[in-house]
């Protein structure tokens, strides 16, 4: 009943951090309690919802402050998940989910597993010269929300970003498609529209860009983000392709941040986490766990002139 934290193995932090929000989750830990148990020790070994389900109990039977994932972590190492080294928490949130979902045997659980994190969109491009257009549905597990517009001015909500996402484009110039319609190269414009969200959505925050110079460059702008999340209220009827029941779960309450300190080369996750038994905001610093309050968790919104100042990566409303 305790939040438990998780020691730092050398440059786990992000790891330890995306551990917790998966297993602070109980509808995620609802899944992980019922898999299938490998029947050989080497199997056990290499099988990662098994070993985040030992993490997990390790978590939940122990009285001390914090437990190591060291199996855990030698398990994703097998799996060609670096230790040791820094981490994108987006790239290694998919990671993660795609080695559960892999893992685990039994279909039921797989689609549960689904059901809670994939969002659905439908992706729209249409020719602006005559009637020629294709629609296509594909899924995804993070929305990969930009911070900057098209003329690299900030984006100041996370309500803009997402508008922004689903803000048609225009493919003119070099960018224009070939029409079979027309049988040449024509303006496009692409659009995308909101078909289905998940139990648990995932918002990703793009603050790494690439630069010219082909570094990484990390922005540290402030950004605020809501407690509570209507889509209903934040798109348009353009931008969705839902019917009103659908329409009817697109309320959430935010459940989880991780934030990262620091710059885009050298840097600090840690994660804050509203526990779902209690409504309890909590940092998870490693193996640092104290409760915290909204002001406190307001602080991840980011500022640039403080190189160390937490800005939050991934957002998780629920």
């Amino acid at each position: 009943t305790e939040a438990i934290g998780l020691y730092n193995l050398g440059q786990s932090c992000c790891l330890n951090s995306l551990l917790q929000v998966f297993l602070m989750n109980i509808h995620f830990t609802r899944i992980l309690r019922r898999i299938t148990v490998p029947p050989s020790p080497a199997q056990r070994r290499s099988n990662v919802p098994y070993q985040m389900l030992l993490l997990l109990e390790k978590m939940q039977s122990g009285k001390c402050k914090a437990v190591g994932p060291t199996e855990l972590a030698c398990c994703l190492s097998e799996h060609r998940v670096e230790l040791f080294v820094q981490h994108d928490a987006a790239q290694l949130f998919l990671t993660l989910w795609n080695l559960l979902k892999k893992q685990m045997k039994k279909p039921e659980l797989v689609k549960e597993l689904r059901d809670l994190y994939t969002i659905c969109i439908q992706e729209h491009v249409a020719c602006q010269k005559c009637s020629f257009e294709v629609k296509s549905k594909s899924t995804m597990l993070t929305l990969p929300l930009p911070v900057l517009d098209a003329n690299s001015h900030r984006l100041k909500t996370l309500e803009d970003c997402l508008q922004y996402f689903f803000h048609p484009e225009e493919l003119t110039g070099q960018n224009m498609c070939f029409c079979q319609q027309c049988g040449r190269k024509t303006p496009f414009l692409q659009s995308m529209k909101l078909v289905h969200l998940p139990q648990t959505l995932t918002l990703h925050l793009k603050r790494f860009c690439f630069e010219r110079s082909s570094c990484t460059h990390k922005l540290s702008h402030s950004l605020p983000f809501p407690q509570e999340l209507d889509l209903r209220q934040v798109l348009t009827e353009s931008q969705c392709q839902a019917d009103d029941s659908e329409k009817a779960t697109w309320q959430y309450e935010l459940f989880a941040v991780v934030a990262h300190s620091g710059s885009a080369s050298c840097g600090h996750y840690c994660a804050y986490i509203r526990r779902l038994t209690d409504c309890k905001w909590y940092c998870f610093n490693d193996s640092e766990v104290c409760q915290v309050s909204w002001d406190d968790v307001k602080c991840t919104y980011g500022r640039s002139n403080l190189y160390w100042y937490a800005n939050v990566s991934l957002i998780f409303p629920n």
